[in-house]
C-alpha cells in the first residue's frame, strides 16, 4: 500500500473504520516532525504492534510557552514525507491548527493531569504537560488506535499520556520505545540541530552522568539528594546549566519510597541555545 497523506478528519476516520472493519489493529505515531532515526524506530516499533501505522505530524502550539521556540521549531515536511514512505508508514497525518483547535486559542477545554505535570519539566515549563496532555488526547479521539507509541525520551510526557490513557478509559495501550543514541550517548532529538559540533561533544556528558548516578544507585548508594546534587554539580563544570538531576519512581515521578523496585535518573539541562532531556531506568535492590 502506498502511503497517504490525509489532513482532513473525515477521509482519515474512514480508512481507519475500513481497517477495523476488516480485522486489522492500528497504531498511532504521534509526532512534531523534523524527524530522525529516533522516531523511524518508533514506527518500526509500531509496525511490530500493528498492522496498519499512522504517524501524524503537528507541531503544537499549546505545548510551548510564551519565550520558547515554537516558530523556531524545525519543520522539514517534505524531508518528513519521504522518510516515512520509505519506513513504510501507511498514513501520514497531518492536521491544521484550524482542525486540531476548531474554537481557536487558547482552546476551549483542557486535559489536566495534576501533580506530575508540575514537577521536573513542568515545573521550569508552566503549561508545557497541560498543553502535550490535550493534544495527545485529540490524536487519539482522532485515529481511534489500537496502540500509541511514544519515545522514552520525554519520559515524565510518557508517564502523564499513560495515566490520561487510564484515567478517560481510552482504548488504546501506550507503548513506550528506548531513546536512540548518537555515538557519544546523546539522546536523539530534533533540539540538537541547536547544538554547535563542539557542544553536540560535551552533550554526551548527561549520558555519562546518568549511568554513573544507575552505577551508584544499583551498588547501594540511596542517598539519593546526594548523588542528585554531585551530578548537577558535574555537569555545571562542563558548562551545563542545570534545569534538574532527579531520582525518582518510574511508575509515577514521587520520590522514591522503601519498597520501590524500578526507578528512572532524570536530566535536564541547557547547553548554548539547546534544552536537553535524558534518563536511564535504574533498579533498587
Amino acid at each position: 500500500m502506498t502511503m497517504r497523506v490525509i489532513e482532513d478528519l473525515k477521509p482519515l476516520r474512514d480508512m481507519v473504520y475500513g481497517w477495523h472493519c476488516g480485522g486489522s489493529r492500528v497504531a498511532l505515531v504521534p509526532t512534531m516532525g523534523n524527524l530522525h532515526p529516533g522516531h523511524l524506530s518508533l514506527v518500526e516499533r509500531a509496525k511490530r504492534e500493528a498492522d496498519r501505522v499512522v504517524v501524524s505530524i503537528f507541531v503544537n502550539p499549546t505545548q510551548f510557552g510564551e519565550n520558547e521556540d515554537f516558530g523556531a521549531y524545525p519543520r522539514t515536511p517534505s524531508e518528513d514525507e519521504r522518510q516515512l514512505r520509505e519506513a513504510g508508514a501507511d498514513v501520514l497525518f497531518r492536521p491544521s491548527a484550524q482542525l486540531m483547535y476548531p474554537e481557536g486559542l487558547p482552546p476551549a477545554c483542557w486535559i489536566v493531569v495534576p501533580e506530575i505535570s508540575d514537577v521536573l519539566c513542568g515545573a521550569s515549563r508552566p503549561g508545557h504537560f497541560r498543553g502535550v496532555a490535550t493534544v495527545v488526547a485529540k490524536l487519539l479521539n482522532m485515529v481511534s488506535p489500537d496502540v500509541a507509541v511514544f519515545g522514552e525520551k520525554d519520559f515524565q510526557q510518557l508517564v502523564i499520556i499513560q495515566r490520561v490513557v487510564r484515567e478517560l478509559r481510552i482504548p488504546t495501550d501506550v507503548v513506550g520505545v528506548g531513546i536512540q543514541r548518537e555515538a557519544n550517548g546523546l539522546a536523539m532529538s530534533s533540539r540538537n540541530q541547536y547544538l554547535t559540533p563542539l557542544e553536540r561533544q560535551t552533550a554526551g556528558e548527561i549520558y555519562t552522568v546518568l549511568n554513573w548516578i544507575k552505577e551508584r544507585v544499583e551498588a547501594g548508594d540511596h542517598d539519593f539528594g546526594a548523588l542528585e546534587q554531585a551530578a548537577a554539580d558535574r555537569l555545571a563544570e562542563k558548562n551545563f546549566r542545570v534545569d534538574y538531576v532527579a531520582i525518582r519512581c518510574a511508575k509515577n515521578l514521587r520520590t522514591l519510597q522503601a519498597g520501590d523496585s524500578e526507578g528512572v535518573a532524570l536530566v535536564a539541562a541547557r547547553l548554548g541555545k539547546a534544552r536537553l532531556i535524558d534518563n536511564v531506568r535504574v533498579t533498587l535492590k
